[in-house]
């Protein structure tokens, strides 16, 4: 799956995550993709990256919402552009059960423009301090 915008990644990205949906969250990536998760997970190629988001979305992230933040994107020349989305992030399952709460994530990502649209080619999903 493509984009026609960098602006739009944010949006179907937390629908995706919404859904449960780890093919259509790989499917935003280049088939050579690289990724980081939230867990510090990595994944480089589609199917690993699908694979990736299918173990954490059954897991600790079954139950899982995202809530759209700031967002933020920028152009790197006519075909490259960086997307940076805020989320904040609840319902984490702990090993044991627990809900572990709310925390502010950051999902940073390059895209670039190919002749059926803008695609991810590395990302990185990452708690934020606090």
């Amino acid at each position: 799956m493509s984009f026609e915008t960098p602006d739009a990644l944010p949006r179907a990205f937390a629908k995706a995550w919404g859904a449960r949906d780890a093919q259509a969250l790989a499917g935003f990536f280049a088939e050579d993709a690289d990724f980081i998760s939230l867990t510090g997970g990595v994944a480089s190629g589609r199917t690993q990256i699908a694979e990736l988001f299918a173990g954490e979305l059954a897991g600790a992230f079954s139950r899982a919402r995202l809530v759209t933040g700031k967002a933020k994107s920028r152009p790197v020349g006519a075909e490259a552009a960086v997307v940076l989305q805020r989320f904040v992030l609840t319902g984490i399952i702990t090993e044991n059960g627990a809900d572990a709460g709310r925390i502010g994530c950051t999902l940073a990502a390059t895209l670039e423009l190919t002749p059926n649209g803008w695609q991810i080619v590395a990302a990185q999903f990452v708690v934020e301090a606090g």
